[in-house]
């Protein structure tokens, strides 16, 4: 069983920055492959990035590429999604997940935050 808690978002301007973390409970937070997804009003949720357990193998959605970074800190047991050059389009709700192998579809991840909110003002 793993617990989530994001934290770190709130209201920036276009072009600014947010870190978000993820804080996992439980000792096999190290196992897990790990994900931000985000949901805006309307849409659908989508992944933004993803890590898997060691840190070596990441992902990035196409929109974010060259301006999120997504790391983890095992040892800490949370994982970081550094955002620059926020843009207004990334506005909403982030959400960080588990998952017990490497996957991009949120059907395949077990464990979910409760999300933060991101606010891009233009």
């Amino acid at each position: 069983q793993v617990q989530l808690v994001e934290s770190g978002g709130g209201l920036v301007q276009a072009g600014g920055s947010l870190r978000l973390s993820c804080a996992a409970s439980g000792r096999t937070f190290s196992l897990y492959a790990m994900a931000w997804f985000r949901q805006a009003p309307g849409k659908e949720r989508e992944i933004v990035a993803a890590v898997n357990w060691g840190g070596g193998r990441t992902y990035y959605a196409d929109s974010v590429k060259g301006r999120f970074t997504i790391s983890r800190d095992n040892a800490k047991n949370t994982m970081y999604l550094q955002m620059n050059s926020l843009k207004p389009e990334d506005m909403a709700v982030y959400y960080c997940a588990a998952s017990r192998h490497w996957a991009l579809d949120s059907y395949d991840y077990d464990y979910w935050g409760q999300g933060t909110q991101v606010t891009v003002s233009s």
